[in-house]
C-alpha cells in the first residue's frame, strides 16, 4: 500500500462523515490485513514524485492501482469561482483533518442559507454536518478546529438540489434517514407528483427511499429553528454575488422528464423547460462527483489512462487493458501484471462496502491469474519473474531523496497518540492535521 500521507485508510479516514459506524468496521478489516507478515505498508511516499512508477516494475510481479479519485468535477457555470463556494471534497476533507484543506476556513457565519448542488451521499453528508447539533458532532473525530467553526455557524436552512427527480437521486436510504432523525430539524415536504400513486409497486430500494421522503420528520417548519429540503428538476445555471466577490444566490434552469421516458424509473432522462428560478445562497457546496487523474509514469508502463472518463481502462475483473496489446485469449488487450480497483477502475460510484467488494474481486483475479501462469510484469523482457525484492529494491533510492518512509508500526504509534488526544477531549480521537506534526510525534 503506497500513499503520499503517513496515514492509511484514504477515503475512509478523510472522505466520509466520521459519524458513520462502517468507518470503524472498515478500519478494523484493513488493520487485520496489515498485520499479516506478508503485508508491507509504506506511508509518506508519493509514487510519481518520490519514486518513479517504472522504477517499481523490476521488483514486483504485479501492480494494483487503487488510488481513488482526487479531483473534483466542476459545474462550469459563471460565478463558480466566487468566495463562499466550496467543493464537497474540500469541505469534507477540512472537517476530517486532511492537511491539504486545513486552511480552508469556510465562512459559516455569514448567513443562514446554504445550497448543496448534487444529490449523492457526499452531498447528504455535507447537509448533515451543517445542520447537526455541535454537541452531537463532538462525539466524533471531527477536528477541534472544525468544531469551533461549526459551533459559530449561522446556517439554518440547507437546500440539496438535483437536476432529476426524487426517484433518480443518487443518495441511499440510510443517508436520508440519518438527516430525518436529527432532533428538531424540519424537512420541507416534496411535491407528491414526483412519486407514483402507489409507491409499493416501486423496486425495493426506490420504495424505501420514497417511504422515508414521504414520511418526512416529526418536526414542523413553523416550529423549528432549522430546516432542510430537496429541490428536484433543477440544473445550476449561474452563481451571483451581492458584492464583487461573495456568493449571494444561484439561478437554476428548470427541467422536466422527457416525453418518452418513465418518470419513476431510475434511468429517467430530463430536458430543459426554458423556465428559471433563483435560490438565495450565503454559501454553496458543489457535490457533483469526483474524478481520478493519471499519475506520472503510467504511459511508460503501457497504461492508456482515459482522461475523459477518469479511469484506467480495464476488463470487468480489473485487468488493465489497452488496444495495442494485440489479440489473444485470456490476455487479449491485458497489460501484463497490471490491475486496478475502486474508483480509478469504475469511476466514483458506490459506497464503501461495494468498493471493498470490488477490491476483493480484483485481488482474487490476481491470484487466479498467477495460478493460471498468465504473464506478469517482466515476463515480456525474457525474465521469468521480478527480482522479488519489492520495497527493498527501491527503499534506498527513496531515502536518498530525503524522504522518510513510515511503516505500519509507525502508523500504529500515530494512531495511539491520536486516540489519547481524543480521550482527553471526550471523543474517539483528535487527528494530527499535518505531516509535520505526525513526524514530530514519532521523533518524540
Amino acid at each position: 500500500m503506497y500513499e503520499q500521507l503517513p496515514t492509511p485508510y484514504g477515503l475512509v479516514r478523510y472522505g466520509v462523515a466520521p459519524d458513520h459506524p462502517e468507518v470503524k468496521n472498515c478500519q478494523s478489516t484493513f488493520a487485520a490485513v496489515a498485520r499479516s507478515p506478508n503485508f508491507t505498508y509504506i506511508g509518506n511516499v508519493c509514487i510519481g514524485v518520490d519514486i518513479s512508477l517504472p522504477r517499481l516494475k523490476p521488483h514486483y510481479d504485479a501492480l494494483l492501482f487503487a488510488y481513488g479519485a482526487s479531483r473534483d468535477k466542476v459545474l462550469g457555470i459563471p460565478g463558480e469561482e466566487l468566495r463562499g463556494v466550496y467543493s464537497a471534497r474540500e469541505f469534507v476533507g477540512w472537517y476530517n483533518g486532511l492537511s491539504e484543506f486545513s486552511d480552508l476556513a469556510p465562512d459559516l457565519g455569514r448567513g443562514a442559507e446554504a445550497v448543496v448542488i448534487g444529490q449523492g451521499n457526499v452531498a447528504m453528508d455535507v447537509a448533515r454536518i451543517l445542520l447537526s447539533p455541535v454537541d452531537v458532532l463532538r462525539q466524533t473525530d471531527i477536528t477541534e478546529k472544525a468544531l469551533e467553526v461549526l459551533g459559530r455557524s449561522r446556517v439554518r436552512s440547507v437546500k440539496v438540489v438535483g437536476r432529476r427527480g426524487a426517484l433518480q437521486a443518487a443518495f441511499t436510504v440510510k443517508e436520508v434517514r440519518e438527516l430525518m432523525h436529527i432532533q428538531d430539524l424540519a424537512f420541507e415536504r416534496i411535491d407528491t407528483s414526483l412519486f407514483p400513486p402507489d409507491i409499493k409497486k416501486l423496486p425495493r430500494v426506490q420504495r424505501r427511499i420514497a417511504e422515508v421522503l414521504q414520511k418526512g420528520t416529526e418536526a414542523r417548519i413553523q416550529n423549528s429553528e432549522k430546516r432542510w429540503g430537496l429541490e428536484f428538476l433543477k440544473a445550476p445555471k449561474a452563481m451571483h454575488a451581492s458584492d464583487s466577490t461573495h456568493i449571494s444566490s444561484i439561478t437554476f434552469a428548470h427541467q422536466a422528464f422527457s416525453p418518452d421516458t418513465d418518470p419513476f424509473s431510475k434511468s429517467a432522462s430530463v430536458v430543459p423547460t426554458g423556465e428559471e428560478s433563483t435560490l438565495p445562497a450565503d454559501m454553496a457546496f458543489r457535490s457533483v462527483g469526483y474524478k481520478s487523474a493519471s499519475i506520472p509514469g503510467l504511459d511508460e508502463l503501457g497504461v492508456p489512462f482515459d482522461t475523459k472518463l477518469g479511469i484506467i481502462p480495464n476488463d470487468p475483473y480489473g485487468r488493465v487493458i489497452t488496444p495495442s496489446a494485440g489479440p489473444g485469449s485470456l490476455t487479449a488487450g491485458h497489460v501484463s501484471g497490471l490491475y486496478c480497483a475502486g474508483w480509478v477502475k469504475r469511476g466514483p460510484t458506490g459506497v464503501i462496502a461495494s468498493t471493498m467488494e470490488d477490491a476483493f474481486t480484483s485481488a482474487d483475479v490476481i491470484a487466479c491469474d498467477w495460478e493460471s501462469d498468465v504473464p506478469f510484469l517482466n515476463t515480456d523482457s525474457g525474465e521469468d519473474r521480478s527480482t522479488g525484492l519489492g520495497w527493498a529494491g527501491i527503499r534506498e533510492e527513496v531515502v536518498s531523496k530525503g524522504v522518510r518512509p513510515l511503516s505500519w508500526s509507525d502508523w500504529e504509534r500515530i494512531d495511539e497518540l491520536e486516540v489519547a488526544r481524543g480521550q482527553k477531549l471526550g471523543k474517539p480521537r483528535e487527528k494530527f492535521e499535518s505531516v509535520r506534526e505526525m513526524l514530530k510525534v514519532l521523533d518524540a
